[in-house]
């Protein structure tokens, strides 16, 4: 693998990433706007990537905007919002043609750079507010999204899980907000909000593609100014938890599949000393259909229709989760929670290890083949407030060795079990 080569320049109060790749035909732009995860802006900027995709100044709703990016040669524009660990992260993602590869084309970047720059900063407005049937029915929108993680039992199993293990923490905020809150949110205050996380934001820019890095930044330095004297809000670390016993809670709705969720605290995250260590344990614990749960839950004892492991690199959290008949309750716990003992005592064979460690490695390698995957990983330094880049974390799985997997599952805590079954199920125990 080589490493993409990534050129950091900060000025105006943006930071710009250029990363100059041969691997993609087509050139990407990405917008990240972090700020602290916060009960009284979460659910206004959950809302505002609905908004922002329904036009600008010059392309004033959305059939007009998508005829712009049809004629960029299918340019593709996306906006979103996600949490990472207790931070809040809204995305802008512009993907077109590189104009090298079109014969008789010139201009392609150029547009593409006024469009970027265009949605970021002229979105469609009027006297200070987004459009209000915009806002209106994107409010509808959203409330559907709530409602359907509702629907969803493993999300919403997920959901709850983080709820009652996080109570008191940022963590615990829904990444699409709350329905309350989506009714105090108007096109005025929700504009002005936009106004205020456009200025007060950390902002970073990436540019990725085969290009000519000189002739991009001469293009988007003076294209995204803004005051470079604010300071972005810090996000406090959570105080350590190390919870005596786990805290147990069972709730019941009318549901034939029962969702059995577990949730540990790692006191790991990205970029500590051990979390290529944490990589693989999560890996042979429930990371791939090899791994002990896989195996053990649901192959050989038939408890499970899946189970599976997760952790969630910048809060130090690692989720097992699993689908269960709710009368297995009981069994099925008992050997999830024999594969964490299994993992502490060393009970995984050095093979294992090796065919895992290759299975991490081609999974990031995979996700280094796209534009959006690439930008993902190397955000990662950024949400994390470390230097770790993608070769070095591929190169510290590598070299991974069993007694730091057994120490890294030694850490593990677990904080909560979460049972969410069918009325009539067995919860005795």
């Amino acid at each position: 693998m080589h490493e993409p080569y990534e050129e950091v320049v900060t000025e105006n109060g943006v930071h710009f990433h250029f990363v100059p790749t041969e691997k993609f035909k087509t050139i990407s732009f990405t917008a990240k706007f972090k700020a602290p995860l916060e009960q009284e802006t979460v659910t206004q900027r959950a809302l505002l990537p609905y908004v922002l995709q329904q036009g600008t100044q010059s392309y004033p709703n959305r059939r007009v905007l998508q005829t712009k990016l049809d004629r960029l040669y299918g340019a593709v524009l996306s906006i979103n919002s996600t949490k990472k660990g207790n931070h809040h992260i809204v995305t802008i993602r512009l993907e077109t043609a590189n104009q090298k590869f079109i014969s008789h084309e010139s201009d392609i970047i150029d547009e593409a750079v006024a469009l970027f720059r265009e949605i970021i900063y002229e979105p469609n407005q009027e006297h200070n507010a987004f459009p209000q049937m915009v806002v209106s029915r994107e409010k509808d929108t959203l409330r559907q999204k709530i409602n359907a993680a509702t629907d969803d039992k493993m999300l919403f199993a997920n959901m709850r899980l983080i709820d009652e293990m996080c109570h008191d923490e940022r963590y615990k905020l829904h990444i699409h907000g709350y329905e309350d809150d989506i009714e105090r949110i108007t096109a005025e205050n929700l504009y002005t909000y936009y106004r205020s996380m456009l200025q007060n934001d950390r902002l970073d820019i990436y540019v990725a593609g085969d290009m000519n890095s000189k002739a991009l930044k001469a293009k988007m330095l003076p294209a995204f100014q803004r005051d470079d004297c604010f300071e972005p809000k810090k996000v406090i670390r959570d105080t350590e938890k190390y919870p005596d016993q786990p805290n147990i809670v069972i709730e019941k709705q009318q549901i034939q599949q029962a969702k059995l969720h577990f949730g540990y605290r790692t006191h790991v995250t990205f970029g500590d000393e051990d979390y290529a260590a944490l990589q693989v344990f999560n890996g042979l614990l429930g990371g791939f259909p090899s791994s002990k749960l896989f195996i053990n839950v649901r192959e050989k004892n038939s408890l499970a229709y899946y189970a599976a492991s997760k952790f969630e690199s910048h809060k130090g959290l690692l989720f097992i989760f699993g689908g269960i008949a709710p009368q297995d309750y009981e069994h099925a716990r008992d050997i999830m929670k024999e594969q964490v003992h299994a993992m502490k005592k060393g009970e995984f064979t050095e093979e294992e290890m090796t065919n895992t460690k290759d299975l991490i490695v081609n999974q990031l390698l995979e996700t280094m083949d796209n534009s959006l995957g690439m930008m993902e990983l190397l955000y990662q330094q950024v949400a994390g407030e470390i230097t770790l880049s993608p070769e070095a974390l591929i190169d510290g799985i590598k070299h991974v060795k069993k007694d730091e997997v057994i120490q890294v599952a030694n850490k593990l805590d677990l904080d909560t079990i979460y049972l969410l079954t069918s009325q009539e199920g067995d919860t005795d125990g």
